[in-house]
This record gives structure tokens, C-alpha cells and sequence, in this order.
């Protein structure tokens, strides 16, 4: 991984952290907020697809993607990310490749927070 991809996966997972402590119902389990040294590697590598994709698509669409509402915002990283699921993971476990329906509230805006963080860092 590249400098610039490792510091894309690394604002993509302390987005993630920082939305797991803002919006989780009490305490969150660890592995949600493990630190980026002890994060495996099929996950940073996860999370800089996402990031990737968040990017490209912030810049394809010249920077108007902040005028999609916040749930677009949302389910657009939940399907990347669920597409980074079955690039990694034969048969992935049904948390990680849910529908965004399906998803607690915590998550949705989890995810919709680090679209924020990656569009912001990216504009």
C-alpha cells in the first residue's frame, strides 16, 4: 500500500472509530474500535477500497456529491464496503454484507460520517 492509500484507509478507520463512539448504544465492542496497528490486514485493505471509491466518486462527480442527502451518503458507503466483503471473504458473515435496511441506526450514520470525513479530506 502505497503512503497516500495507507492515509486514505487510515481516515476511512479513524472515521469509523469516531462514528462507532458517537453513535453506538453503549459501550462498543472492541473490535469495532481496534486501533489501525492492530487492525488485520484484509480490513485496511477494505477500508482503502472504500476510500478509493468514495474519493473517485466524489471527484466524478465534481465535488456535488454534497447535495446527496445524508442517507445517500450512507448507503453509498455500505455498498462499497459490502462489495470489499465478498472481494475479501468466500461466504462473508451477514453483518458485513447486509442491506442498508437492514443495518442498525448507529451503522447507517456511522457510514455516512465517513463519507463525509473522505469527502471533506478529498475537496
Amino acid at each position: 500500500m502505497s503512503q497516500t492509500e495507507n492515509e486514505g484507509a487510515r481516515l476511512f478507520r479513524e472515521a469509523w472509530i469516531s462514528g462507532v463512539r458517537r453513535h453506538f448504544p453503549g459501550e462498543p465492542k472492541a473490535g469495532y474500535v481496534t486501533p489501525w496497528a492492530d487492525t488485520p490486514q484484509w480490513e485496511r485493505e477494505a477500508a482503502r477500497g472504500v476510500y478509493e471509491q468514495v474519493r473517485q466518486f466524489v471527484a466524478v462527480s465534481g465535488g456535488l456529491t454534497s447535495r446527496l442527502s445524508r442517507e445517500q451518503r450512507g448507503r453509498f458507503v455500505a455498498i462499497c464496503w459490502t462489495a470489499q466483503m465478498f472481494k475479501h471473504f468466500d461466504d462473508p458473515k451477514p453483518g458485513y454484507v447486509a442491506d442498508w435496511a437492514d443495518l442498525p441506526v448507529w451503522q447507517q450514520e456511522t457510514d455516512a460520517d465517513i463519507f463525509d470525513a473522505i469527502e471533506k479530506a478529498t475537496s
